[in-house]
């Protein structure tokens, strides 16, 4: 009996996919005007087909189907609907409308699940412009400090009147913290982002573990100058600085640790930006990721210290910040066989690997179990308008997930 609606599945995907901006393609930014309709229609969805909703403080979106046994700890299908800039149409949605396909077709089909099931749209997975990502699942981990609450955009509104904005309540943020335990799975399907599916000819990969990721912020400031009567030995130059601290970074990075470790520039800011200046100030985002917690230890200490050494060298003042830490996990045994099985029932062509990318799972992995399975994207591309995955895929990995979910709950 096939209980998954490949065409509804298909159908809301990209439903979802097309509320977005109309100067950016399929750019669905954390906490605008856009992705309060895009989680609006979701809720509609999630109604519709008959679920508890509510927003918690965190103003994470939850679609609740109640099981036979309500006391027992829930499972919780979730990811996230905000995109990058210029993002791509599938990363974070395929996650929660799989959730909302499963649960749909448990209902229809009058199918007993004991646990309760949660599907969750958590707030701003991707990095948002307050310099943060997971908000929402770090607010059940526990992990939103009100430090990082006062976080601002470049307009200067802080990450708490953002929360307020996408309708939770940040003044009592503390109320949706989880506690370990009290959540019996958490699920996420998501595209993979990478080309290692295509390789292999897989159709569906099961995540072995899940790489930690280190943010700081970094600012430099130099001596703002006349660009064309100030000598090249006389400058405090803090673009040059930035730079040569950016490429000391990569060369970091590029070094033997006991797993691979990459670190990247991802935003960099540049003041006063004009062509006849010498920049006196320079801000830019650094970031470090392993599946080893060690590496990026070492990688991040490394990097500063040539941070430090360069600002000597050059004259220039620094200020490092430590902006948030998501520890990498590793999938347990038990529920990579869990999911390994459910996969197998579907296709044979079916791989493990590690994801090279962070995801609300690594918040969700200091409360429960959590397991992930991926789905071939075209090329190994995202994060970029060409992102693309086939409906067959989708399906495949919502069939895959839900028999998952029915073979935990028994």
């Amino acid at each position: 009996m096939d209980l998954i609606n490949k065409e509804r599945l298909w159908g809301t995907i990209n439903d979802l996919a097309t509320i977005t901006m109309e100067d950016q393609p399929w750019t669905r930014r954390s906490f605008t005007a856009k992705y309060n309709e895009g989680r609006e229609w979701l809720m509609k969805q999630m109604r519709d087909s008959g679920l508890e909703v509510e927003i918690d403080e965190g103003s994470n979106v939850i679609g609740r189907l109640i099981g036979t046994e309500p006391n027992l700890p829930p499972i919780v299908i979730g990811s996230h609907t905000d995109t990058v800039p210029n993002g791509g149409r599938f990363d974070g949605i395929a996650g929660v409308l799989a959730g909302l396909e499963i649960v749909r077709a448990i209902k229809e089909n009058d199918i007993p699940v004991k646990h309760t099931i949660e599907v969750v749209d958590f707030t701003s997975e991707e990095p948002s412009e307050y310099g943060l990502s997971t908000v929402g699942s770090r607010a059940w981990s526990g992990n939103l400090t009100e430090e990082m609450l006062s976080y601002t955009n470049p307009a200067g509104q802080t990450l708490s009147e953002a929360i307020a904005y996408a309708g939770g309540n940040p003044s009592h943020i503390k109320n949706c913290k989880k506690e370990k335990g009290s959540i019996a799975l958490y699920l996420e399907l998501h595209i993979e982002q990478g080309p290692v599916l295509l390789r292999n000819n897989a159709s569906l990969g099961v995540v072995t573990g899940i790489v930690g990721i280190q943010r700081y912020k970094v600012t430099v400031d130099g001596l703002p100058n006349h660009s064309g009567t100030t000598p090249m030995n006389m400058r405090n130059d803090a673009l040059t600085a930035a730079s040569e601290m950016t490429l000391a970074l990569e060369s970091v990075a590029n070094g033997k640790f006991d797993q691979p470790v990459v670190g990247t520039v991802g935003v960099f800011n540049n003041f006063p930006n004009a062509s006849n200046v010498v920049p006196g100030k320079v801000e830019f985002a650094v970031e470090i990721r392993s599946i080893s917690e060690k590496a990026i230890d070492e990688v991040g200490s490394e990097f500063l210290s040539k941070v430090e050494e360069i600002a000597l060298k050059r004259e220039v003042k620094i200020k490092t910040e430590n902006v948030s830490r998501s520890g990498a996990i590793v999938i347990s045994n038990e529920i990579k066989q869990l999911l390994k099985e459910s996969c197998s029932s579907i296709t044979e062509k079916v791989i493990e690997l590690p994801s090279g990318a962070g995801h609300d799972a690594n918040q969700m992995s200091l409360l429960a179990p959590v397991g992930m399975i991926f789905i071939p994207c075209k090329d190994g591309r995202s994060h970029c308008p060409e992102e693309w995955a086939e409906k067959e895929d989708f399906y495949f990995g919502a069939k895959a997930m839900l028999q998952a979910v029915l073979a935990f709950s028994k």
